[in-house]
């Protein structure tokens, strides 16, 4: 049964887009549909537009779009068709269309397009209910023809069709990176088709795979719910080096809140919840929620039960270099790119480095073990690290402030030292190239890392004393 609202989102449309849907006679069944809907009406302005368009062909669709902007039609098989109107962002037009799965994998479908379908039956194609809802910008009204605006006040992930539902198993990770945007519950029947399709994951190409973990990185704000979700769900078996930190023991007098699968769903929605961390880039929070995600895996197989000082206690001696090298395990597996991997393995391998007292030295060693990350991002992990331990205060620990206020200091907290003297400077006084001329410059830095010289002229002086040239 439909449901009618009145909702007016005529500031959220740019102009040029507003005027064409209202104006234009083609268009006089065509509704903003998806992510544009849900998320106006969360309070949660998008971007994205996408339009689906009732009543005629795409021949025609394609003409009369041509007459108010540049078209591109990207993909006929998926009647798809590109906008660009002046001073606005490419908005998606499409046809109502049936999906049906005919072979394994995200090309396996046939699509029919129907331009006779009602928004009823072609809405029935999408996952969930909160992404069924369509707006009439000519009636300023919001049509759910699946409960979705019910969904969507109670907070509810919900599918539309479990039949449709189970024929693309992306959309299990699609529900994870919904429940760790919105907050949403998963109903019981989204978790026990999920758990009905934990085999036909090896149908996802791996890249789909990874861009559902970057939406998840980028835009969390409940990550903890969407780890549950997983292990829940039983899709957790796929990312293996998630799955096996489960009841993974730690230290009580450290880590109150229990095994390092709680401890990494505190510890993340610590991190979201930093000012830092909200105000940053996309790309950066992919990386720094990334690391966080993965910087205890290495406990999995460091785990141990040793006697110290007549007590018995849980230790995880260098986890810390064995979860870089899980990491870089899980981002292969998920096809995550080796640019965000360059970033966040560093960030996990020195997330133990608690500096009581930093001195120089070991503050520039530090920025240049962590290029091309920063002081400034391991400190948003660390203090993510600290903070999620319940029931213990949320303070982040002294030496994490002291490490990022030292590091101000010497102006590398958001860069890394460089090099004083290059190829060039030698070859001007007189040193010959060579992998002599190499090893001389790898020496060099090594001690200007170690602070025996400031500046070029002390580095070229270090030169001459150590490695005074043959005339």
């Amino acid at each position: 049964m439909e449901t009618v609202i009145n909702h007016d989102f005529q500031a959220a449309i740019p102009g040029p887009l507003l005027k064409l849907l209202r104006e234009e006679p083609v268009l006089q069944r065509a509704f903003i549909v998806g992510g544009f809907v849900r998320d106006g009406l969360l309070g949660r302005p998008s971007k994205d537009i996408d339009v689906e368009v009732f009543d005629t062909g795409i021949e025609k669709l394609v003409k009369v779009l041509g007459g108010w902007g540049r078209v591109d039609l990207v993909g006929r098989s998926f009647g798809v068709i590109k906008l660009t109107l002046p001073g606005c962002a490419t908005v998606d037009f499409s046809l109502p269309r049936i999906d049906s799965k005919v072979a394994p994998g995200h090309r396996g479908f046939e699509i029919a397009f129907d331009e006779s379908l009602s928004p009823a039956i072609a809405s029935s194609r999408r996952d969930f209910t909160v992404n069924a809802l369509f707006y009439d910008p000519r009636e300023r009204l919001v049509r759910d023809e699946h409960g979705g605006l019910k969904d969507l006040d109670e907070g509810i992930l919900r599918v539309v069709d479990s039949q449709t539902f189970t024929e693309d198993p992306l959309r299990v990770l699609r529900a994870m990176q919904f429940i760790s945007r919105f907050g949403f519950r998963p109903d019981q029947m989204l978790l026990d088709l999920a758990r009905k399709m934990v085999g036909s994951y090896p149908e996802l190409a791996k890249e789909r795979v990874g861009e559902e973990w970057l939406k998840w990185s980028s835009k969390s704000r409940y990550p903890a719910q969407s780890l549950e979700f997983l292990r829940d769900s039983g899709w957790i078996r796929h990312f293996p080096e998630l799955a096996q930190v489960i009841d993974v023991p730690q230290d009580p007098e450290w880590h109150p809140e229990g095994d390092v699968f709680r401890h990494t769903m505190h510890c993340c929605e610590a991190l979201v919840n930093l000012p830092e961390w909200e105000n940053a880039e996309a790309s950066d929070r992919t990386v720094y929620l990334l690391a966080v995600l993965l910087h205890d895996i290495g406990k999995a197989s460091t785990t141990d039960h040793v006697m110290k000082q007549g007590r018995m206690r849980v230790v995880s001696p260098g986890h810390e270099r064995v979860s870089a090298e899980m990491a870089s395990q899980f981002f292969e597996r998920i096809g995550i790119s080796k640019a965000i991997e360059d970033r966040v393995i560093p960030l996990i391998a020195n997330h133990m480095v608690h500096l009581q007292e930093p001195t120089d030295r070991a503050v520039r060693r530090l920025a240049h073990r962590l290029r091309p990350e920063t002081i400034e991002g391991l400190t948003l992990v660390m203090s993510a690290d600290s903070l999620g331990r319940p029931p213990k205060p949320k303070v982040v620990p002294e030496s994490v402030h002291k490490l990022l206020e030292h590091s101000k200091r010497m102006e590398i907290s958001n860069s890394s030292p460089k090099p004083l003297l290059q190829g060039r400077d030698l070859l001007e006084i007189g040193y010959t190239p060579g992998p002599e001329m190499g090893r001389i410059l790898a020496d060099a830095f090594s001690s200007q890392l170690d602070g025996e010289f400031g500046d070029k002229s002390a580095a070229l002086a270090w030169i001459a004393e150590r490695y005074p040239r043959i005339a």
